[in-house]
């Protein structure tokens, strides 16, 4: 069970470097997609401080969000590297992968709006 009064305490802190990591992860899925990666910047850089101005809700939404990006990935990743090792193209189901974690990533980035826009509503 998740310890919201822990994430409230620390909104960024290891929500940030799972968000960072999750973006490491996706360099390496660019790569199999044959895609250059996305520099990790602006808007997705800015993501974890965003975090710190941001309801309970948005902040247990954004970590449900990357959760499920995360428990995509990893056996995404496994079954890519699998594909890999019997001398398989990876770059179709890469770029399906691809495909998902961006939409995955993009409803993440919505659940806490930047300036001059206006948040979802719980």
């Amino acid at each position: 069970m998740r310890q919201t009064a822990a994430s409230e305490n620390q909104p960024t802190g290891s929500l940030a470097q799972r968000w960072q990591d999750l973006h490491a992860s996706a360099a390496l899925l660019a790569k199999a997609a044959d895609l250059t990666p996305e520099a990790f910047e602006g808007k997705l850089a800015a993501f974890p401080d965003t975090l710190g101005g941001a309801s309970e809700w948005q902040r247990e939404l954004a970590e449900r969000g990357i959760d499920d990006i995360d428990a995509m990935m990893r056996p995404g990743l496994t079954a890519l590297n699998t594909l890999t090792a019997r001398g398989s193209d990876t770059s179709a189901p890469a770029i399906a992968l691809w495909r998902e974690f961006h939409h995955a990533r993009e409803a993440v980035l919505a659940t806490i709006p930047s300036s001059g826009e206006t948040a979802p509503h719980a």
